[in-house]
């Protein structure tokens, strides 16, 4: 298992820590001794979370489904409580990890010190901390490799999200659709986590020009199985963009109205759909 990595980033203000497929970025905001602290603490828990998961590992690969799995881990605990409202399509607790690490080390972070506000960015799954009066604005980027912010969520005490999440076709994880991004706002970065993957598996629609293959001849270590995965997405005609965010936005919808998301935003192609409450700037194609 690789070393674990940690520091301070050349700005001096973040923390990077980084164990094996887990990177993590840290920035806390209040008086100086009280962020040293923090950092300190949530180094101490990060070193022994990548061992935890993986003892547990067999177990968090499995399709989740009743009865209720036993995990024994906090952040193991965190991945199955966030994917089992889901247990009636195929999940596993994976589906979760990011989201589910971000805030097991935003809890010690946060633990008896006095900060203003906090975020952890696992690689694009991101735990927020946010105290009366505080806000945090992240940029919402609809293309993977083209760096440029679409638009913008400005994220405040007196609203319920705190983690925010994005999945697509492109992305670390391999995805059943072909989402562009599906950045999701919830009460947690895992539940942020878990629904941006199921939103973006099902933005999705048979063309000619998508190329899919099984996900396990592509890893053999992957929890999809022999499930097939988009790994190249064509040109596509606007009736087809259309049913692809357009199944994706019911399942969005049903989130909604479930309570288990706040709101979410899909990109496919440069068309963005855009649904709940969202306390963004975004561009006027939105709709």
């Amino acid at each position: 298992m690789n070393s674990l990595l940690a520091g301070l980033l050349p700005d001096g203000r973040r923390l990077h820590l980084q164990h094996g497929p887990i990177d993590l970025v840290i920035e806390a905001f209040g008086p100086r001794d009280e962020i040293g602290a923090a950092y300190r603490q949530a180094r101490t828990r990060f070193e022994t979370v990548l061992t935890e998961l993986v003892e547990e590992l067999a177990v968090l690969r499995q399709p989740v489904r009743d009865p209720r799995p036993g995990v024994a881990g906090p952040t193991a605990i965190r991945m199955m409580d966030a994917v089992w409202p889901h247990r009636d399509t195929f999940v596993t607790s994976m589906a979760a990890v990011a989201g589910s690490v971000a805030d097991e080390v935003m809890a010690s972070l946060i633990d008896g010190r006095s900060l203003d506000k906090a975020y952890i960015n696992n690689s694009g799954d991101i735990a927020v901390y946010l105290t009366p009066g505080q806000t945090l604005r992240l940029g919402i980027v609809g293309q993977l490799f083209r760096p440029a912010i679409d638009g913008t969520a400005e994220l405040s005490f007196d609203r319920p999200v705190r983690g925010v999440a994005t999945s697509g076709w492109q992305g670390r994880s391999w995805s059943f659709g072909i989402a562009d991004a599906v950045t999701v706002l919830a009460e947690s970065a895992a539940a942020a986590d878990v629904a941006a993957t199921l939103i973006a598996n099902n933005v999705n629609v048979e063309h000619p020009t998508i190329e899919r293959a099984p996900a396990s001849e592509l890893d053999d270590q992957t929890d999809l199985g022999s499930r097939l995965v988009t790994v190249d997405v064509g040109r596509l005609d606007a009736d087809g963009v259309a049913a692809a965010l357009n199944k994706g936005m019911q399942t969005a919808q049903h989130m909604c109205d479930c309570g288990l998301i706040t709101a979410a935003v899909l990109v496919l192609k440069d068309e963005i759909r855009a649904i709940g409450d969202v306390p963004a700037a975004l561009p006027e194609t939105a709709n």
